[in-house]
């Protein structure tokens, strides 16, 4: 995915760490200053004053990309953006995004929200545990997390158990 710039390649999307929460604050003043900037968000759900409200975060957390012309310089006002705490590097060579990756992003997006894969797996649905010290056992999923992590309901010795598991232990019956 990362890639080191080439005489081959006049534009790229280069890498940028931002300062913590200034996504929005690094794209717009890399706008203001003529760049193309992107920063993919999501939708994630958040609790808020004792009850859940969706929200839109960015999918990489103090990252966004920007396209430069590397072989140029010019890329260098980027650095003294505000919100931009630095360019990601490789030595002396900047961090670059194929612009497919970029691409398959901005075509997952609906609304301006880049779109999750669909989990193979729901709420209330039956699932083999593969490993673990419950492996072989069957499940019901009681609750999906915004990790992928599942609560599930085992029987065990008669008793009705709840249990935490990773979404790669379990399998679709």
């Amino acid at each position: 995915m990362f890639d080191a710039c080439t005489d081959t390649q006049p534009w790229a999307w280069a890498v940028v760490n931002t300062h913590p929460h200034r996504e929005q604050v690094a794209l717009e003043h890399l706008s203001r200053q003529k760049f193309d900037a992107y920063c993919p968000m999501i939708r994630k759900r958040q609790r808020q004053a004792h009850r859940f409200v969706d929200v839109l975060r960015p999918l990489f957390p103090s990252y966004v990309f920007v396209r430069v012309a590397p072989k140029r310089d010019q890329w260098r006002p980027v650095m003294s953006t505000f919100g931009v705490r630095k360019l990601v590097r490789f030595g002396d060579q900047l961090g670059l995004i194929e612009d497919d990756f970029i691409e398959n992003l901005r075509a997952r997006e609906a609304d301006g929200i880049v779109a999750r894969p669909e989990s193979p797996f729901k709420v209330g649905q039956d699932v083999h545990i593969q490993s673990g010290p419950f492996d072989g056992l069957v499940a019901k999923i009681l609750a999906i997390d915004e990790r992928d992590r599942m609560i599930v309901l085992l029987e065990m010795m008669r008793r009705q158990v709840h249990v935490q598991l990773r979404s790669d232990q379990l399998s679709v019956i």
